[in-house]
């Protein structure tokens, strides 16, 4: 799973650079984000732009995410496509995760372009 950090003082931004998250990723994911997130800012945004496609196992591993953050710690999600979005609006996961429309548009996160 290829991921990307960018620290910023108020929260850390990982970028998800494949189009699916789904049962073949699923515990890379969570490595991946585990190894990015240790040690930072009390808020991580997870970019989606790229991914086109979550399954259950996906989303499963999206919500083991912020559960492996603990209760100090929040995971935002920006830029879901229509696809990505209708999943979590189907689950009701948008209720649970608060959701940006794009990267720059997260507070805390400076001098994007998306």
């Amino acid at each position: 799973m290829q991921l990307t950090a960018q620290r910023f003082p108020d929260a850390t931004l990982i970028t998800v650079l494949e189009s699916r998250i789904d049962a073949a990723a699923a515990i890379a994911f969570k490595d991946g984000i585990r190894d990015l997130a240790d040690g930072g800012a009390s808020r991580i945004v997870l970019d989606l732009a790229g991914v086109d496609f979550v399954d259950s196992s996906g989303l499963g591993a999206i919500v083991a995410v912020m559960k492996l953050l603990g209760k100090e710690r929040t995971l935002e999600l920006a830029a879901l496509s229509p696809a990505v979005e209708k999943v979590f609006r189907l689950t009701r996961m948008d209720s649970v995760f608060t959701i940006h429309p794009n990267a720059s548009e997260a507070p805390g996160i400076q001098n994007l372009t998306s």
